[in-house]
């Protein structure tokens, strides 16, 4: 296993099934705060949702697609980025992220996010990393702005949630931009 340091007491390491329980802890922590602002089927309500979900990254990983990282300060898992989608065949790749109202504001989630970004769009070659986020997430919209994307466009009710549907940013950066931007 693998473990990047983001800050002095923060790292980034995968996320894996046999960790279900800890996971389930963790959302039980963050699901009233990330729950309008993630798909359904991320937010378990109990250790085995949270191992299915867990497993379904899993799986993804294995066949070079979506996987899952989490973000730990001092060891206490706070929250993570993803792959959401990772298709090398197609050059592209989405990314996303959550995090527990405790953790907000210490740039995890931006440090964590660039070292998913320097993998798909360095390492591997990708050709385009999007971020997607409700138009009304500030938060969220911020982290692609320091990341470096262009908002490329909002997709007008294009996101349900609770019976709602929302407005939804894509943000995107090419390998291109994102080269350049670190040379």
């Amino acid at each position: 296993m693998f473990s990047i340091a983001l800050s002095s007491d923060a790292r980034l390491e995968p996320l894996e099934v046999w960790q279900a329980g800890e996971f389930a802890a963790h959302l039980d922590r963050a699901r009233d705060h990330i729950r309008p602002w993630v798909g359904p089927a991320f937010v378990s309500d109990d250790v085995d949702g949270a191992r299915r979900t867990l497993a379904r990254y899993a799986a993804s990983a294995a066949e070079d697609g979506a996987r899952l990282f989490g973000i730990r300060e001092d060891g206490r898992l706070l929250g993570g980025v993803m792959f959401v989608s990772f298709s090398a065949p197609a050059g592209q790749c989405e990314i996303g992220c959550w995090l527990e109202p405790a953790a907000e504001g210490r740039g995890l989630v931006t440090a964590a996010s660039r070292v998913l970004l320097d993998y798909a769009l360095g390492t591997r070659s990708l050709n385009r990393a999007e971020w997607r986020c409700r138009s009304d997430n500030a938060r969220s919209s911020a982290v692609a702005e320091r990341l470096g994307m262009t908002l490329d466009g909002t997709l007008r009710g294009a996101w349900l949630n609770g019976g709602v549907f929302h407005d939804k940013q894509v943000w995107g950066l090419t390998r291109e931009d994102h080269l350049r931007s670190i040379a």
